[in-house]
């Protein structure tokens, strides 16, 4: 019997509401949407939503690029160093998982679902397993990308 060939990876996205945590440590829902596209095999991305009246669809505002790999080591134990970190927490709606967040600006601390988190990141490494994304990785159009700076 001829093997199957693999289907090519999709993406992967995930809408969630995140909770900010404010300086009195009460909690402002924020909605955001977890993505993983095949094509930039490391990464993950977090878009924010801006916050729109009833009825309107929510547009990007902020998003933020990472390591797939700190969200994974987040989980369990603290990971990441600078910018992003994550971290298990136990957050006012019990596990949850840390993402802080800094840049120029400011700096912001999100609860993530733990169970969110990780079906997105299970999914992701469903699509592309650990270890194999130098496969997905285009070389050329990368290269390309570089030399039209």
């Amino acid at each position: 019997m001829a093997e199957m060939a693999r289907t090519r990876p999709v993406a992967v996205q995930v809408d969630t509401a995140l909770r900010l945590v404010v300086p009195d440590g009460s909690g402002v829902p924020v909605q955001a949407t977890l993505r993983y596209e095949p094509t930039d095999p490391y990464a993950v991305h977090v878009i924010f939503c801006a916050d729109l009246a009833d009825g309107d669809d929510p547009e990007p505002s902020v998003a933020w690029s990472f390591a797939r790999d700190l969200l994974l080591t987040g989980l369990t134990e603290p990971a990441g160093m600078g910018d992003v970190r994550v971290w298990p927490w136990t957050g006012q709606d019990g596990q949850v998982v840390a993402l802080a967040l800094s840049s120029p600006d400011g700096h912001a601390l999100f609860e993530v679902p733990t169970a969110t988190l990780d079906d997105f990141l299970q999914r992701s490494y469903a699509e592309v397993p650990a270890g194999e994304e130098p496969s997905y990785v285009d070389l050329d159009a990368v290269v390309t990308e570089l030399l039209r700076a």
